[in-house]
């Protein structure tokens, strides 16, 4: 099937490539060409614009950094519906504000073009092995006639409801992996305090209740002194505020969100924005004059 894809970043380079390795054509696009160019090399065709990108393909998926990029690259001039036909399905895999993906889908709505939102947790090892966890909300007979497509990027694609659902369930994913690593961070500090090696306490808690993938991936990074974004501290912000803003539009207290909100932009404040999440760990060396590695 020939595929659209838009938005090459550290996410989407690897996501399109795991296209090209089930089989499928890719028609690729992003404003950065040495990032076309690099999946070019892998086998996709490169277009113009988002609107070339949709007049040649029958599906057109997306993953861009925020609400703005995805309704200027789908709603805006030489977007997305201006190329489309009827019939054509957008797999926004962005991780946007719940509210912009129901004004998106309005929008293709009105052109006869099928909406879903997608978005994806997992970070760049798992876009590069294809074994995101996929989050969907729109309509369940789309789903079903993409899920297949969905599984070639990821393990997992599971419905969660109506448009924006998805999206809702990122925004909870993100808290949850927020305060896991912030609490990872601050556990570790502690240990590295009162004079433990918290290499060994890591040995030692991971398989009980404490244990996590996020302490498995994060803690060992923490240990290394390495940051090297997989998930970088700036777009964890663009969700946090999603997130708040989503919980003051509905009524839920986010009083934790607020607080990693506060701690990561101290962090993007000392030049650290551009760093892995995992960064929270220079938060908690910057309070208490210790590192937990390197």
């Amino acid at each position: 099937m020939k595929i659209g894809f838009i938005g090459l970043g550290i996410m989407g380079k690897p996501m399109a490539k795991n296209l090209l390795k089930a089989g499928h054509e890719v028609v690729c696009f992003d404003i950065v060409a040495e990032h076309v160019a690099n999946v070019v090399a892998a086998g996709a065709k490169a277009a113009a614009s988002s609107k070339a990108v949709a007049e040649q393909c029958p599906i057109v998926i997306t993953m861009l950094p925020n609400s703005p990029h995805v309704k200027e690259a789908v709603m805006g001039s030489g977007g997305v519906l201006e190329g489309t036909k009827a019939g054509t399905i957008l797999i926004d895999m962005s991780s946007i504000a719940p509210l912009a993906s129901q004004e998106i889908e309005k929008a293709c709505s009105a052109k006869g073009v099928k909406m879903i939102d997608a978005p994806v947790s997992g970070g760049e090892p798992k876009a590069i092995d294809g074994t995101l966890s996929i989050m969907v909300g729109g309509d369940e007979q789309v789903f079903n006639s993409v899920k297949d497509i969905l599984l070639k990027m990821g393990s997992s694609a599971v419905h969660c409801g109506p448009i924006g659902a998805g999206n809702t369930t990122k925004l909870a994913n993100q808290v949850v992996v927020a305060c896991n690593i912030a609490a990872c961070a601050e556990a570790f500090t502690l240990a590295k305090k009162a004079g433990v090696d918290p290499a060994r306490v890591l040995d030692a808690i991971k398989g009980g209740l404490a244990g996590s993938t996020v302490m498995n991936a994060k803690v060992p990074m923490m240990l290394q002194g390495n940051f090297k974004p997989g998930f970088k501290i700036d777009l964890h912000i663009k969700d946090l505020a999603n997130a708040l803003d989503t919980g003051h539009a509905v009524g839920a207290p986010l009083p934790l969100t607020s607080m990693l909100m506060e701690m990561m932009q101290t962090l993007k404040a000392d030049g650290c924005g551009q760093n892995d999440h995992s960064a929270l760990a220079k938060y908690y060396a910057k309070v208490s004059g210790t590192k937990i590695g390197l």
